[in-house]
């Protein structure tokens, strides 16, 4: 089984990553170093991540699973500093037509 999940940290922030061997244990690649910006020493001491599947498949290409990835990331808008660590691709907001 190949899966797309969605990790949720405790402060509401998500990352999106895909998995190729299904464990149970994999949380993915996100920079620690990124993520650890967001969690003073208190808040490091007890806190809970959600793991979840978006999308799974007994078996898909290497291709199939980093376009699903992509489209998972982009639609959830994980690469956007305040909604996720996502760090590709690059975040780009939008500017309003009137700015």
């Amino acid at each position: 089984m190949v899966v797309i999940y969605k990790i949720t940290y405790p402060n509401g922030k998500i990352y999106i990553g895909q998995d190729r061997t299904d464990s149970i244990n994999y949380f993915g690649s996100a920079n620690s170093a990124l993520i650890a910006k967001d969690f003073d020493r208190q808040s490091r001491r007890r806190f809970t991540v959600c793991r979840e599947i978006l999308w799974e498949a007994k078996q898909a290409t290497r291709e199939k699973l980093n376009a699903k990835e992509l489209e998972f990331i982009k639609l959830l808008r994980s690469n956007d500093p305040s909604i996720g660590y996502n760090r590709w691709p690059r975040f780009v907001a939008h500017r309003n037509a009137d700015s």
